[in-house]
């Protein structure tokens, strides 16, 4: 599973996100990323999301619909949680700030980015319903020793033609919508982070300055008497900041730690996803590599005719990477599935912050 399990799994050990960035940037050395990839895939949650996937797939006899788009949005109604409407009356209550326009940002790259990944599972059924006549041929094929008859020949050929008019599922790598998308949240990332440092420096200079300011009723204790023969007008102006100091910045410091809260919150929730991306996109690049590589043999076959020899020549091709191109469509189809469980976990971690911020 070394391969399968890439770069994002480990960062699924259980039904939560990391509990820091930093951490989740350097794992443990003795960290198991197979185990705990395994373990994600067997958690409730994925489950769930498996289970809700799969009771709105169309029926594997009949073909893809033809109406993506309407069917994606079905699909996305009931996968992303919490959904578009759950975010927009979280926000509609938060001032138009710097920190609002980040988080409406996020919610806006997780939820189109979950669209793609919902079109990305169409391929992975409209790939298995192209193959499966070939799938089905392969079972009354007979042994690879034994020469096929005309018959046979003559099915293979024809399946052969069917399958040249398909177009391959799968996006090439150099135009595939996900770079796109990848670049978004990298960018976000960044954004995130640059005012996560702002606030946590805020926060220290608060702390800094609550601490300076509280030894000073311990210094006016000393020179009392002096202080008692200074005229009444002079003492707000001597006293009054620095006595107050520690308590002014309360309630600015107590924003920012919130502010905080919610940066990290996103800023994990982009790491971790953009890293599912990440894993997505490999496993798309090797499956539109795949299928153009079979279809490159059909139409050799195709240019040499019903030709006995030459069809079951394509035919024992076929049959060798039939069985890598299954475990690359359940590869995909499992992290995709995963990928639906990562963002809710992430969307709800950062709405969740957010209705803190209002208590």
């Amino acid at each position: 599973m070394s391969k399968r399990a890439s770069s994002f799994g480990w960062l699924v050990q259980t039904d939560s996100l990391p509990s820091s960035t930093n951490n989740a940037s350097n794992p443990s050395p003795t960290f198991n990323l197979s185990r705990e990839l395994a373990h994600a895939f067997q958690t409730p949650s994925y489950h769930d999301i498996r289970s809700l996937v799969h009771v709105v797939d169309p029926p594997a006899h009949l073909p893809i619909q033809p109406d993506i788009n309407d069917r994606t949005e079905l699909l996305l109604s009931q996968v992303l949680q919490p959904n578009n409407e759950c975010v927009q009356e979280a926000l509609s209550h938060a001032k138009p700030t710097t920190l609002t326009h980040l988080v409406s940002t996020y919610f806006q790259h997780s939820e189109s980015a979950t669209r793609l990944c919902l079109n990305l599972y169409q391929s992975v059924h409209s790939a298995r319903h192209l193959y499966t006549p070939l799938f089905d041929l392969f079972h009354i094929l007979p042994g690879d020793s034994h020469a096929i008859d005309e018959s046979l020949c003559n099915l293979a050929f024809d399946l052969f033609l069917k399958l040249d008019t398909f177009e391959n599922p799968f996006s090439s790598p150099e135009s595939h919508s996900f770079r796109e998308t990848q670049q978004c949240f990298s960018q976000l990332k960044h954004k995130l982070d640059t005012r996560l440092r702002k606030s946590r420096s805020r926060v220290r200079l608060i702390h800094h300055a609550t601490a300076g300011s509280a030894l000073i009723p311990c210094c006016c204790s000393c020179f009392g008497c002096c202080c008692f023969c200074l005229s009444c007008t002079s003492l707000p102006l001597l006293f009054a900041g620095p006595l107050c100091s520690p308590y002014l910045p309360h309630s600015f410091k107590k924003k920012e730690l919130t502010n905080i809260s919610q940066l990290n919150a996103a800023a994990k929730g982009t790491f971790v996803l953009n890293k599912d991306l990440d894993t997505i996109d490999r496993l798309v690049s090797r499956l539109h590599t795949g299928i153009e590589y079979d279809k490159l043999f059909i139409r050799l076959g195709l240019e040499r005719g019903r030709d006995v020899y030459s069809v079951q020549e394509i035919l024992k091709q076929l049959r060798k990477t039939h069985l890598n191109l299954t475990h690359q469509l359940k590869d995909l189809e499992d992290h995709i599935c995963l990928w639906f469980t990562n963002v809710n976990k992430a969307r709800s971690l950062l709405l969740q912050e957010i209705h803190l911020s209002r208590i």
